[in-house]
């Protein structure tokens, strides 16, 4: 009673000053209110769902509204990204095991997240630097096929290696055909979107409905696009619907909201099934996954997954999967999915990026001019002691699978480029990395004809059931005889190389290279640089350089 008694006469003096206050004119009351934070408003009301919308679905999406709630960035989430974790090619004797096979990879993701890491101050894991990937972010601008005949041209050079005395580098560059824009055949896209609340903030589901909208000034009035999305339930937004009614795909996408645990394996069931009832025989058909990748509900496990996309693989729907965000993002099984699903993996984490992969680049990441390409490299021993591949880790196959046209491997899409490097020992060369066995009979020479090595290519045409060959044999003609005499994509492609080896540690490379090095090279060979694209590497180079002098003074003696 004595407290609730202090209590009235505590509001009662602040009455009687409060009237003082306006009596006499002073802004007592307005002075105490500017100081005072103002109290947080209430949440606004969660919009009813849609009509035809489960109630599941209810949360996820809301009414159409005069204009979009502003999205706020979440809070910094806890770093719990998952990346597999793959050993480096190792290198390997020519006279015990002379040939290499693997498939190609023209997926993107690893080089924008690295960048994401970059610009923010901090190196990447190791596990997130994918060295193919970073090379063939870059269009090497490889010649053309000749008309009327394979749908990629094959070009080879081999040069001196600036990482280590002693070897050379061998690169095989492979250039897409491009596709007249009035002869793109149509396309039929499912687009199954990630609206998890972990999709909340604006480098997720904000900015993937932005992607969607730049690539739908890049496609044709008679494309179409349905909508699947994915949150606690999986539910059909949006049916197939023609290119032409923008206005109606475009509303579909500003009323999709962030909320609710993930069932993305759920998703991907219906979106490949809305796809399949739509399939169209002279289009492309393909379903494209956008999410951070946090897949809890459903078909959660990994193995699951990639035997549920490869089934549907054999439907002739191809598969893509943008990633987005931080703390969360689960690049290993979003790498999986994509590469069972005979499609690519990309990260998004600017608007500019975007623009990049589904406006300037749509015509390479959605149409595909060659699928199960497989590369296979014979090393003659008699000129090739050692060798070693530079990344692919991921895409290694067995040496029978390369003539096995039931094996899957990766597609090519038109315009798109791929680049491969091996650093190569020469026979005798001093700069060997395996000593010659003490009691091993030493390598018999191999052809006669001078060859450095064979290069052989297959490829399947879309949908055809039989692979086509195509050879080219190394010899002297591809051979510069310095760095400097190469040409520009062999130089800055090795730039690139260079960037990722010291990313993961530069265990490869010798002591006499390192960040300027890099950064010298790549300026040597930027070229006309159009988008900025290679100006952008030299200067992360520099940020890499900066974020590992400040990592080593946060953590001397630890070796990171």
């Amino acid at each position: 009673m004595r407290l609730r008694g202090l209590v009235l006469a505590s509001v009662a003096a602040a009455a009687l000053l409060t009237g003082c206050a306006s009596n006499t004119g002073e802004p007592a009351i307005e002075e105490v209110s500017a100081e005072a934070p103002p109290a947080p408003p209430p949440p606004p009301p969660a919009p009813p769902p849609p009509v035809g919308m489960s109630a599941p679905m209810a949360g996820v999406m809301g009414r159409s509204m005069p204009a979009p709630m502003p999205v706020q960035a979440s809070p910094e989430p806890e770093f719990r990204d998952q990346y597999e974790d793959v050993e480096s090619n190792p290198v390997k004797l020519t006279s015990e095991e002379p040939v290499s096979t693997f498939s190609i990879d023209v997926d993107t993701a690893s080089y924008a997240n690295v960048r994401r890491f970059l610009k923010g101050g901090t190196l990447p894991p190791k596990d997130a630097v994918r060295i193919e990937e970073m090379i063939n972010y870059f269009d090497y601008t490889y010649p053309q096929p000749e008309k009327g005949a394979d749908p990629f041209s094959t070009s080879v050079n081999l040069m001196p290696s600036p990482f280590n005395a002693g070897r050379e580098l061998m690169q095989i560059g492979i250039q897409g055909r491009d596709i007249d824009r009035n002869a793109r055949p149509p396309i039929n896209l499912t687009l199954l979107m990630d609206v998890s609340g972990s999709m909340f903030s604006d480098d997720k589901l904000p900015l993937a409905k932005q992607a969607i909208k730049l690539m739908l000034e890049e496609m044709a009035p008679t494309d179409t696009i349905a909508i699947v999305v994915y949150a606690g339930a999986a539910g059909e937004i949006l049916p197939p619907t023609p290119v032409s009614d923008k206005r109606t795909i475009v509303a579909a996408l500003e009323n999709l909201q962030a909320g609710g645990s993930t069932a993305g394996g759920e998703g991907l069931r219906l979106a490949y099934s809305l796809a399949e009832q739509g399939l169209k025989k002279d289009a492309v058909n393909r379903v494209m996954l956008l999410t951070d990748g946090d897949f809890n509900v459903g078909i959660s496990d990994p193995e699951q997954l990639e035997d549920f996309v490869s089934r549907k693989r054999e439907t002739g729907i191809y598969l893509s999967v943008l990633g987005f965000g931080r703390g969360n993002y689960n690049d290993a099984m979003m790498q999986k999915i994509a590469q069972t699903g005979n499609g690519i993996a990309v990260y998004v984490d600017t608007l500019s990026e975007a623009r990049k992969v589904l406006a300037d680049d749509m015509a390479g990441n959605i149409f595909p001019i060659a699928d199960d390409v497989k590369i296979q490299v014979e090393f003659n021993p008699a000129r090739i002691a050692e060798y070693r591949l530079i990344g692919y880790e991921t895409r290694m196959l067995n040496r029978e699978d390369f003539n096995n046209d039931k094996v899957d491997a990766g597609d090519i899409g038109a315009g798109t480029s791929v680049t491969a490097i091996y650093e190569v020992t020469p026979a005798g060369s001093d700069g060997a990395a395996i000593d010659p066995l003490r009691y091993g009979e030493a390598a018999k020479a191999g052809s006669t004809k001078g060859e450095y090595a064979f290069v052989k290519l297959r490829y399947k045409a879309p949908g055809a059931a039989e692979s086509t060959l195509i050879t080219h044999a190394v010899t002297d003609k591809d051979r510069s005889k310095s760095v400097e005499s190469a040409p520009e994509w062999a130089r800055f492609a090795t730039a690139v190389a260079g960037f990722g080896e010291m990313l993961k540690g530069g265990d490869a490379l010798g002591t006499g290279f390192g960040w300027e090095a890099i950064r010298n090279l790549g300026l040597g060979a930027k070229g006309e640089d159009e988008f900025g694209y290679r100006a952008e590497f030299i200067e992360l180079t520099r940020l890499a350089e900066t974020a590992e002098a400040q990592a080593a003074l946060t953590s001397p003696g630890k070796g990171e």
